[in-house]
């Protein structure tokens, strides 16, 4: 069974949301739908909907989602009971009509064999303009290569648009990093297991860039180049080894950019850097690093 969940903030969009569950042409699924002490009181909305989607409906009375989005999405889970699957549906995002018909007609392929899914994806702005056409991807890839391609800018992801293993999502967890920045990419990695993940072309998930939401917003930098440093310290220092020599390198200098937009790098993260560097085999990315090592430390 497919359990999708909702980490409810925002009425906004959230009719959309749920006009594009009530659509579905396959209701195999079950809804959570988890209200982060929002001022904007949902319930005259789901009156409308409850005799046409199944949805179970809380209201947390402490907002989490200021402070640590993980944690809400965590407790949004733990309102499901015990689908081995699962989605979080931000309140502002649809689906295709076929999505869960999709999901279950294409189950057969990739059951035991992966425990990360994801499907195409559009992106529409808050005015419901179309942004992008539908972005397909590969229909079996590496997490780790899918995540190289999205650092390069080749393709993209949002949490939307993923369904993932209760069993993968309970032994690894999303990592808390600020406004869960990235805490996604690192979930895919980390839930794969080391299994390619499926991808399902035939359905997609509608992704809204709004200026209300967090990628819209021009407001939240500092947050996200904090999240960036915390996301790009565990790749390399976890998953390094599993990228080519040449990948290796454009981490390990972007984990020092990030780094340094707060500080200067210690003598352990130097350390690390040479190290690495060395054991890429490629002397110029090695001299290159020293040369900067020696210009930060002798300004001091």
């Amino acid at each position: 069974m497919l359990a999708i969940i909702i980490p409810y903030y925002k009425l906004t969009f959230f009719e959309q949301t749920l006009e594009s569950l009530q659509n579905q042409t396959d209701k195999r699924f079950n809804v959570y739908i988890g209200d982060d002490a929002s001022p904007e009181n949902p319930v005259f909305l789901l009156e409308k909907f409850k005799e046409k989607v199944d949805f179970v409906y809380h209201r947390f009375e402490e907002n989490l989602g200021g402070t640590s989005l993980v944690k809400q999405w965590q407790r949004c889970i733990s309102l499901s009971k015990n689908e081995e699957w699962i989605m979080i549906l931000g309140d502002d995002d649809l689906l295709s009509k076929n999505v869960v018909e999709e999901f279950y007609s294409n189950l057969p392929e990739f059951e035991n064999k992966t425990d990360v899914v994801r499907f195409a994806s559009k992106s529409i702005s808050e005015e419901n303009q179309k942004i992008s056409e539908k972005f397909e991807h590969p229909k079996w890839e590496a997490a780790l290569s899918f995540y190289y391609k999205r650092f390069k800018g080749l393709t993209r992801s949002s949490l939307s648009e993923h369904v993932f293993t209760r069993n993968s999502y309970l032994k690894y967890g999303f990592r808390e990093y600020p406004l869960a920045w990235h805490s996604d990419d690192i979930a895919w990695i980390d839930f794969s297991q080391n299994k390619p993940v499926f991808a399902i072309n035939s359905s997609y998930v509608i992704v809204r860039h709004s200026k209300i939401n967090i990628t819209g917003k021009k407001d939240n930098f500092d947050s996200k180049h904090k999240a960036e440093q915390l996301f790009f310290t565990d790749l390399v220092y976890e998953k390094l080894d599993f990228f080519k020599s040449n990948q290796k390198n454009e981490f390990l200098m972007t984990y020092e950019i990030a780094i340094k937009r707060y500080r200067k790098l210690t003598f352990k993260e130097w350390k690390f850097l040479f190290e690495n560097y060395l054991k890429n085999a490629e002397i110029v990315p090695f001299l290159k690093c020293i040369r900067r090592f020696f210009k930060d430390n002798l300004a001091l």
